[in-house]
């Protein structure tokens, strides 16, 4: 595939690969510092394009591709904003001289769940639950009754947490495994099985480092439904020792990852006992709160964190993120948003993306209140009212 001559620019150039809603908000923070932003995704009118100087749809596997869009930009920064991307590609460009955000390695180890959770637990020590790799149904079994019922079985590569599953009992087993395989990217055949950590809650510790400073933003709370987000709330109450527990892991894991950037560290808290759960070097979905509740965003402080600048920031407000899910298939979907939804201290955030299928995420309503709790009920009230047309 040939893209055309090298382009020339004086501008500082990033290339995001990956155009969603989170590599759209980067993109516009991007721009806000005059910023040339290049939007690389797999399908066409992704919601970065609409909003990104120029924009390529290529296959996010294939090597060369990647590699000559690249060649052809010549970009400062190359942020990899999702984990089905050709790791190869981003070696290669690191190897040419090309600058990965927040460097190939962290990418690739982060990017399935066999590499981040063996270097957290066997090379930091860092406290994790009990976990193993199976590959077969009966190598599940056996690893589940080791383990213990219930059990989490996820597949070690997969986008937004989908795969996901509880087993309670043995009898759940089999439709765990095809359901982990169905939604699995890479090797399909490949799965984690978790000890099951009767947490209080979850939550995703954002973790913004340069060379020179190391920044976390108050913890944020969230629920999923089948490893997806679906609300999340900033802050949510720890207690001291949780939090500074929280706060040591998440250095010690990004600082041995290296790179700048922001990093969406996931936790388990249980009274103050605290369990390392992923990592993802790029903004987080769950952090979409923060356009409503910081000063800086989390996309704001990814950006600057690339650029070297310091990492200072306000939490302005509690608030709280529902994501809308699409209801029905369309291939131009239209959202209906009430009037309601759009007050002082209340606003919805809509994707633009080209085509929707049900359980698709399409929006999102921010709401600010005196507290998180209340937030998330008004947050969730109002994201009840959107319908798709």
């Amino acid at each position: 595939m040939d893209f055309g001559a090298p382009l020339k620019s004086n501008a500082i150039k990033i290339m995001l690969l990956g155009s969603g809603e989170l590599g759209k908000e980067v993109a516009i923070e991007a721009q806000r510092l005059g910023l040339e932003v290049i939007a690389v995704d797999r399908y066409a009118d992704a919601p970065a394009h609409l909003v990104a100087n120029r924009a390529y749809t290529i296959d996010m596997k294939d090597k060369e591709q990647i590699l000559e869009i690249a060649r052809r930009e010549k970009p400062s920064f190359i942020l990899p904003e999702i984990e089905a991307i050709n790791i190869e590609a981003l070696i290669e460009a690191e190897k040419e001289g090309f600058n990965v955000i927040p460097n190939a390695r962290a990418v690739e180890l982060t990017m399935n769940r066999k590499g981040i959770r063996k270097f957290a637990a066997e090379e930091l020590g860092v406290k994790t639950s009990g976990y193993r790799f199976v590959r077969t149904l009966e190598e599940l079994k056996v690893a589940a009754i080791a383990l213990g019922f219930p059990c989490v079985i996820k597949p070690v590569m997969s986008s937004s947490g989908h795969g996901q599953s509880i087993a309670r009992s043995e009898a759940d087993l089999a439709r765990c495994f095809e359901f982990a395989v169905e939604d699995a990217r890479g090797d399909a055949s490949e799965m984690i099985v978790e000890e099951f950590i009767p947490f209080d809650f979850e939550i995703t510790l954002l973790t913004a480092r340069t060379e020179r400073e190391t920044r976390f933003c108050p913890p944020i709370g969230h629920i999923q439904k089948d490893g997806d987000y679906i609300f999340s709330w900033q802050p949510m109450e720890l207690s001291v020792v949780a939090r500074e527990k929280c706060e040591a892991i998440a250095k010690k894991v990004t600082g041995a990852l290296g790179g700048r950037g922001i990093f969406g560290v996931e936790l388990f808290v249980k009274g103050d006992e605290v369990y390392f759960s992923e990592v993802s070097p790029r903004p987080h979905d769950t952090g979409m709160v923060t356009l409503i509740t910081q000063s800086v965003s989390e996309f704001g402080l990814h950006i600057r964190a690339v650029l070297g600048l310091p990492l200072g920031f306000a939490l302005l407000t509690a608030g709280a993120s529902a994501a809308y899910k699409a209801a029905s298939e369309s291939a131009n979907p239209v959202l209906e948003i009430p009037d309601e939804i759009w007050t002082e201290t209340s606003f919805a955030r809509l994707f633009g993306k080209p085509v929707s299928h049900k359980g698709r995420r399409m929006a999102i309503v921010l709401a600010a209140d005196k507290s998180a709790d209340r937030a998330k009920d008004r947050a969730a009230e109002l994201v009840s009212k959107i319908r798709d047309r």
